[in-house]
């Protein structure tokens, strides 16, 4: 399974991007979705996720701003975000559970909020 993620970018607080993630390879289906982020001199945190059902859940500080989606026919899974802060500037990085077989990471996407 490989993870290809792209949509980084620089923009300023306020701004908007959206970051998408393209998993391939021989799968059959995925169980959940997710997103993370890795700020400079701080630990990979969770952002959000998305389940195969469609439920999703974010965290605190995103929650409102920032929307996770995933399309099941393209093993795709794309988070749009909205009124950026500089606190969110990080290396963004997909992750999917791949049924039986474990969970897998995309090479990461940096985002730069600047004020």
């Amino acid at each position: 399974v490989q993870l290809q993620a792209s949509g980084g970018g620089s923009v300023q607080a306020g701004g908007s991007l959206r970051l998408s993630c393209v998993a391939s390879g021989s799968i059959f289906s995925i169980n959940a979705m997710a997103w993370y982020r890795q700020a400079p001199g701080k630990q990979r945190e969770f952002v959000a996720l998305v389940t195969s059902g469609g439920s999703t859940n974010y965290q605190n500080s995103v929650q409102g701003r920032f929307t996770i989606s995933r399309d099941n026919a393209k093993n795709s899974v794309s988070l749009q975000m909205n009124g950026l802060k500089p606190e969110d500037t990080a290396v963004y990085y997909c992750n999917v559970i791949v049924p039986s077989r474990g969970s897998y990471w995309g090479q990461g996407t940096l985002v730069t909020v600047s004020s």
